[in-house]
């Protein structure tokens, strides 16, 4: 990624405890023109790695995605250090927890799950997309992006099931279409992408691995670099746009 210039100082990593949030968190402390990433984290016992980063660089912070009380606090924390982000990642999502697994057939809903699928992929980036808004109104291009999924296209759905996931992720892409509209007239240098990573070998796609082709299972690091690639050639004409991990666009 291109971090040369003056712009990408100042780093948001939400979910930055393992996985592709993670990998961000590393990718970006390991380039040297990064002044500061903070990094968030739901739970202490999944978030070691993360915490054991010796940077100075690096500030992490335990937060709920769910809660906008927490995220709130930890805005007003980067607040108190500065008044410009200029790289924020969302990467918190869920696809199955304890018994929750993604639905394969209308036989599996159930209303507990699916609220939990909206609360966590869609509401809970909501919250994060209003309460970082005053971090980027600034002069200096900056990027929103959230990690999402090829299976929440509506357009490329061609083998349904995992209803929630789906409905989830594609609520979730309409929320950052939306907010880049309005992040034009509040925020005219930021640009907010959607962004599918590909499957990428993590705690979220374990279960799922096994029909996997081996060159199309991505290792963090590779999804990471394929990321901050994507990202490091957007414009401002592609906010509110859908991208995968190779830099094409996806149908909505």
């Amino acid at each position: 990624m291109n971090l040369t210039t003056k712009f990408l100082k100042t780093a948001l990593i939400v979910g930055g405890g393992q996985g592709i949030g993670l990998g961000f968190v590393r990718g970006l402390l390991a380039t040297a023109n990064v002044e500061r990433v903070y990094a968030t984290y739901r739970r202490l016992e999944s978030a070691t790695e993360l915490l054991a980063i010796a940077d100075a660089r690096l500030c992490c912070l335990q937060m709920d995605i769910t809660d906008e009380a927490q995220i709130a606090a930890v805005i007003n924390k980067i607040k108190a250090e500065t008044t410009e982000l200029h790289y924020v990642v969302n990467s918190v999502g869920v696809l199955h927890e304890g018994e929750m697994q993604p639905e394969k057939s209308l036989r599996y809903i159930n209303a507990e799950q699916l609220l939990r699928y909206f609360q966590v992929n869609s509401v809970g980036a909501m919250l994060l997309f209003k309460q970082v808004q005053p971090l980027l109104k600034h002069q200096n291009r900056s990027i929103l992006a959230t990690i999402s999924a090829k299976v929440g296209s509506i357009g490329d759905n061609q083998i349904g099931g995992w209803y929630g996931y789906r409905a989830s992720k594609a609520a979730l892409n309409m929320f950052i279409r939306t907010t880049a509209i309005e992040y034009k007239r509040t925020c005219p240098q930021a640009i907010l992408v959607a962004l599918h990573p590909g499957t990428t070998d993590t705690r979220l796609s374990l279960p799922f691995q096994r029909n996997v082709p081996p060159e199309k299972l991505f290792s963090v690091d590779r999804t990471v670099a394929q990321l901050l690639a994507v990202i490091d050639r957007l414009e401002p004409s592609d906010s509110g746009e859908f991208f995968s991990w190779d830099g094409s666009r996806l149908p909505w």
